[in-house]
């Protein structure tokens, strides 16, 4: 199941120039970490809750915490025909005046993907009252109970695709 799912949530960075590219339709890229805005974790307040969708070919779970101490947690499951595919445990979290998105995946059987100290990381690119774009991954609140989640997908060819959660309360 590793295999098919390596390549998902794979995000490089950039560091060439100064400024914010978009790399899909939904997505931005933050050229250089000293370009992340200023945040604060009550900025993104409205992605707490327990959120449900499909993708994979099953149904996905999202649920984040409220804020509390500089950080919001969450849990991503991900289940089709009766078994759990794959986790993840995510954070966002204030870094130097800004928010960073940061993810471990695990297996159905909770076996790791990344290694030990090895997160899968997302910076802030930018902030709008209803959408936050991370480098890679983008939240879009459209009501009080919906919100689609867009994440930059790496094939092992090299291509690029964005892959849309549409996520309901």
């Amino acid at each position: 199941m590793k295999t098919i799912f390596s390549f998902i949530f794979i995000v490089g960075l950039n560091f060439s120039c100064f400024s914010q590219t978009k790399v899909a339709e939904h997505i931005l890229s933050l050229d250089s970490l000293t370009d992340a805005p200023t945040a604060t974790i009550n900025d993104v307040a409205w992605i707490a809750g327990l959120w449900k969708g499909e993708a994979f070919g099953g149904v996905t779970e999202e649920n984040w915490s409220a804020p509390s101490n500089g950080s919001m947690m969450a849990a991503f499951k991900v289940s089709a025909e009766g078994k759990v595919l794959f986790y993840e445990l995510e954070i966002i979290r204030e870094l130097e005046g800004s928010l960073i998105l940061q993810l471990k995946h695990f297996n159905g059987d909770l076996k790791g993907w990344e290694t030990k100290d090895e997160t899968v990381d997302f910076p802030l690119v930018k902030i709008t009252e209803n959408t936050v774009y991370f480098d890679g991954m983008t939240f879009d609140k459209i009501s009080e109970n919906e919100m689609n989640v867009y994440v930059l997908m790496h094939a092992k060819d090299g291509t690029t695709s964005e892959m849309k959660f549409n996520y309901k309360k």
